[in-house]
């Protein structure tokens, strides 16, 4: 199987969860394409393992239901070596292929190989977007507050970039340049900084993280993050040790679309402050509008807006 297309395998709703597929629970489908970092049923479970483990040498236990939950890996380590399931494949990515390294991923060349490849040409592209008077927000992407996203790829490592109000309020970019391959970001810190003309902006990072990966092209292309926010205009990818408990700070599904409308709100009392009457398309603000109304003032749209 190519690794292009390999999240067409993966069916929110349909797709058994590794809990399941490892025999720990009867029936339970994962609903957010193996992100078990943000998964609260994946949390429980794995505090009831803890628990039992805490109980075990005790002597004591929370009941025979309880007490049976042990965490996936320690029931496929029961399977014979051939017959254990490549995490890939529990995953729906590939077809079957066995664990030869106990499931430490770390220490295996295949997922090594697998992760270099999936990262280079699975780049998510967004199926469900949430349009709010006009701006796009695609389902499952998290919003910081200064208009940065994150998309959560594999573990802890996701991408980000600059959502689709923040690059259609300050216009077309000519440069984005983030810290390089090794760097530590850390969460609502100013690492990133965008460029058009002789105007210069910084983009609050959403989460912490070492830097894995840049997008070199928006060095020299900073229009490609406008044309394509959420998926050819990435300008980052992290490595990211705190990613459960920063996510708490972040917008998904309803409260992104409170938090746009507010945002929406606050650019329309700022157009008319400014003496401003911005044409719309379709009814909703258009492009560039930095660009059309000028007297509004890059340095306070940054602030304002980017949180800087």
């Amino acid at each position: 199987m190519g690794f292009a297309g390999l999240n067409n395998k993966i069916k929110t709703g349909l797709s058994p969860c590794l809990w399941m597929q490892a025999g720990v629970v009867r029936s339970k489908y994962c609903r957010s394409f193996y992100d078990c970092t943000t998964c609260r049923f994946d949390e429980a479970m794995m505090r009831a393992v803890d628990e039992n483990r805490t109980m075990a040498p005790k002597g004591k236990s929370y009941g025979k239901r309880r007490k049976d939950i042990v965490h996936w890996i320690e029931n496929l380590m029961g399977m014979p070596s051939s017959k254990r399931p490549c995490i890939h494949h529990m995953k729906g990515r590939i077809d079957f292929k066995n664990c030869g390294h106990d499931y430490r991923c770390f220490n295996c060349d295949f997922d090594q190989y697998f992760y270099d490849q999936y990262s280079v040409h699975a780049v998510v592209k967004p199926v469900d977007v949430l349009n709010v008077h006009g701006f796009k927000i695609p389902q499952g992407y998290y919003i910081h507050k200064g208009h940065a996203w994150v998309k959560i790829e594999e573990g802890q490592t996701v991408r980000l970039g600059l959502d689709d109000f923040a690059l259609r309020l300050l216009g077309p970019l000519d440069h984005v340049e983030a810290p390089l391959t090794g760097k530590r970001m850390k969460q609502s810190n100013s690492q990133i900084v965008i460029k058009r003309g002789d105007k210069t902006a910084t983009i609050l990072s959403p989460v912490s993280g070492v830097v894995t990966d840049v997008n070199p092209r928006l060095r020299e292309e900073g229009g490609l993050a406008n044309k394509d926010p959420y998926t050819d205009g990435w300008i980052v990818r992290l490595h990211s040790e705190n990613l459960r408990n920063e996510l708490k700070d972040l917008y998904i599904g309803s409260e992104t679309k409170e938090f746009m409308e507010k945002e929406v709100r606050l650019l329309y009392d700022v157009i008319g402050e400014s003496g401003g009457l911005l044409n719309t398309d379709g009814g909703f603000l258009g492009e560039d509008i930095y660009g059309k109304m000028p007297q509004i003032g890059w340095e306070r749209l940054a602030g304002l807006f980017l949180r800087t």
